[in-house]
């Protein structure tokens, strides 16, 4: 793991910490003062921060005001601790919205390490919302994959694809990238269309997440179409709204 260079992250934190005319307890204002450090680039992804004692020392706080910050950082997902082992930066991913790309070549794209937890892996008949959405009747059956997406073995999402048996005939051509798999039967797809939307986690996705109930979410609707229009998958992301953000390319043309 990296470590971030302390006197620089000293330095940054006691400005911020100076600013006139924050009344919040103390442990909240170094939250967001370590928060705010993540966030400009101070630790990178598996950075590891400096130890508590250190912080309290420097700073001239107590352990504890350091400890209860270091905690709201993790239950906002910003950090990872592990029994014995110093605190690190967890990976926060940006997610392109101009490219259809799968989740495990986005990540490796910008160096994090991907993986999976297969929940789900079916051929059954559509829901009605699947059928509608892929644009099949409800008597043909469908591929229906359900997985936990990991970034540096971090959870950020939870991934539910469904793909009509047309174009892809067992669960198991699926390994770890369902566009792969597409591509080699013959069936990629050419064109998608995401909707997104705002929600919070329940008591099973926030387990699923390693999170707590209520934290945000970024929903996310993927349908993809061949060349000829049809419907080829059908896909509901949520995404930890604390680990992962998506970024689109604005043209000149969209300003007018």
């Amino acid at each position: 793991m990296k470590m971030a260079n302390p006197d620089d992250t000293i330095e940054f934190l006691i400005k911020y910490l100076s600013r006139f005319g924050d009344k919040r307890p103390l442990y909240q204002m170094l939250s967001d003062a370590l928060s705010e450090a993540v966030k400009v680039g101070l630790f990178g992804v598996d950075s590891v921060l400096p130890s508590e004692r250190f912080l309290a020392s420097r700073l001239s706080v107590s352990r504890v005001t350091v400890r209860r910050a270091l905690d709201e950082m993790e239950a906002s997902g910003l950090l990872k601790r592990r029994q014995g082992k110093r605190s690190s930066v967890t990976p926060r991913v940006e997610k392109t919205l101009s490219s259809i790309l799968g989740f495990s070549k986005e990540l490796l794209l910008r160096g994090v390490k991907p993986g999976q937890k297969w929940l789900l892996r079916q051929v059954s008949l559509p829901t009605p919302i699947e059928s509608l959405a892929l644009g099949v009747s409800t008597t043909e059956k469908i591929v229906r994959l359900v997985r936990i997406r990991f970034a540096d073995d971090i959870p950020i999402a939870i991934e539910r694809a469904t793909v009509p048996q047309e174009f892809l005939k067992s669960c198991d051509q699926v390994t770890d990238s369902l566009y792969k798999a597409l591509n080699e039967t013959g069936f990629m797809p050419t064109r998608g269309v995401q909707r997104i939307r705002a929600g919070v986690m329940t008591r099973a996705e926030a387990v699923a997440l390693e999170s707590e109930v209520g934290q945000p979410l970024l929903i996310v609707e993927r349908r993809c179409f061949l060349a000829d229009g049809r419907t080829v998958e059908f896909t509901e992301t949520r995404y930890h709204g604390e680990r992962y953000d998506f970024v689109s390319d604005l043209k000149s043309d969209q300003f007018t």
